[in-house]
């Protein structure tokens, strides 16, 4: 499908297309009605106070709330035009095609090389020389390769705390995924690295569909092509990031951007 957002002249296909999803914890609704859609090779964020349902909403689509006893869902999440919560998805293959970076850098107490070929070998892949070719790959595209292909052996935990975050997206790109999602991927770190992660997230643009979660509003503002407004489950706004920051058409929305709420 093509989509031209918020008055905007160029067009791109959507990757994600979210009808009407209502979510549950129990009786407890997470999200309300959600009706949503994200373009391929662009990045798009998700902003809203704490417990507003943007990161239970980033999770359905990779279905890990699964992991969670009690929850339930409506309405369908397509990618590719494949509704994933169809009966019998491939939950492995699903979570292989839209990889997932956390708030905290959590790199495997493994080696280097162990935590970025870790999810080959769970997939499969054994040959050496595609090992190899993913690893350095991927290692490249975080700018890790260089400073690290000699210490590939060693502890991953030793790394920076950028150098670990990095790491993770590593490890998620040597799948090679088609989306990425990151919840919160600079909340652990300090300025400056935030920065070099943020300059990491303008190249992977090039190659993979990212969806962000953050609390930083001036990091959507800096990184996002879009941004969907969140408040109490449900998506309020969802508009170029350009016009959501200066001329948003929902007054809860321009209480958020300002600071008189939330």
């Amino acid at each position: 499908m093509i989509t031209s957002v918020g008055g905007s002249d160029k067009t791109s296909m959507n990757i994600i297309e979210v009808h009407d999803l209502s979510f549950f914890y129990g009786k407890f609704q997470a999200l309300k009605s959600i009706h949503l859609n994200i373009e391929e090779r662009r990045i798009t964020a998700l902003i809203g106070p704490s417990g507003c349902g943007k990161s239970t909403f980033l999770r359905t689509l990779n279905r890990m709330n699964d992991l969670i006893d009690g929850v339930r869902i409506s309405g369908k999440v397509l990618i590719d035009g494949e509704d994933i919560y169809r009966p019998g998805t491939d939950l492995l293959a699903l979570r292989k095609k839209v990889g997932m970076v956390f708030q905290r850098p959590n790199p495997f107490p493994l080696s280097i090389y162990d935590n970025v070929t870790y999810g080959l070998r769970v997939h499969g892949i054994t040959d050496k020389a595609v090992v190899q070719t993913r690893l350095e790959k991927s290692l490249e595209a975080v700018h890790l390769w260089k400073g690290l292909k000699d210490k590939l052996w060693t502890d991953a935990l030793a790394l920076s705390g950028e150098q670990q975050q990095r790491l993770c997206i590593a490890r998620v790109v040597a799948g090679e995924p088609e989306i990425l999602l990151m919840d919160e991927p600079c909340s652990a770190l300090d300025p400056i690295a935030t920065s070099g992660i943020e300059e990491l997230m303008y190249e992977l643009e090039k190659k993979y569909t990212i969806v962000i979660v953050t609390h930083n509003m001036q990091q959507a503002a800096r990184v996002s092509g879009f941004t969907g407004y969140f408040l109490l489950g449900e998506l309020v706004e969802f508009d170029e990031t350009d016009r959501i920051f200066t001329n948003p058409s929902d007054p809860r929305t321009e209480d958020y951007i300002t600071g008189r709420f939330g």
